[in-house]
């Protein structure tokens, strides 16, 4: 039986102008771990991330797949508003949880001490095609503005990633096309994680796809 999409309807219409609301890229991410749902469990992860956690959405919905009693959740945002929004949907979703909210873009003063552990990592980040300008002006903004080819914040993260994995780790990441998914899979490899893409979807004018590293 499928897990139940988390619900976040305890996010008023105000909450959601400053943070970024479940869409059809965050359905497909959710997809892609419930298609993954025997092998995350068979990973037995300890430590697992989410960049970028908005609604918390996402993070619920791997709260459910793990075992708390094993499985630690790290949410990271850089908006305040998304991190309060993560807390409470897990508070709302999950019976028990070990998942921890954290204000910082990516994993902020944390790389040292999470490098080389993290068994699973989530990345929906912005990567809508627009002016460089646009990245981060608004908290909404820092949501979905990915500046050129929609790829500008994500390069930042993509040379910490290989430090960061556990052997055997799992990366998902949503990507559309205009992001180029081809050459991140290439720039990932020369760091030692096998990539492919294992759910696509169309909506509206994007062309959504989850992209699934491991760590060899």
């Amino acid at each position: 039986m499928g897990l139940p999409t988390p619900n976040t309807s305890h996010l008023s219409n105000a909450a959601y102008s400053s943070v970024y609301e479940p869409a059809e890229d965050t359905y497909l991410l959710l997809d892609a771990l419930e298609q993954d749902r025997t092998e995350l469990q068979a990973l037995r992860p300890l430590i697992c991330v989410e960049i970028g956690s908005g609604s918390g959405c996402v993070s619920a919905f791997l709260g459910q797949v793990l075992d708390p009693q094993t499985s630690l959740i790290l949410s990271t945002d850089i908006n305040p508003a998304a991190t309060q929004a993560t807390r409470e949907t897990a508070q709302r979703n999950l019976s028990q949880s070990a998942l921890e909210q954290c204000q910082t873009r990516f994993v902020g003063g944390m790389q040292d001490s999470l490098a080389g552990k993290i068994d699973i990592l989530l990345f929906n980040p912005p990567y809508v095609v627009t002016p460089s300008e646009e990245i981060d002006c608004t908290d909404d903004a820092s949501a979905w503005a990915g500046g050129i080819c929609g790829r500008e914040v994500l390069d930042r993260l993509l040379p910490e990633i290989g430090r960061l994995m556990a052997p055997k780790g799992r990366f998902y990441l949503v990507v559309i096309e205009q992001n180029k998914p081809e050459e991140i899979i290439d720039i990932l490899a020369k760091d030692g994680l096998q990539g492919e893409c294992v759910l696509s979807r169309r909506a509206g004018r994007e062309h959504l796809s989850i992209l699934r590293f491991i760590k060899l």
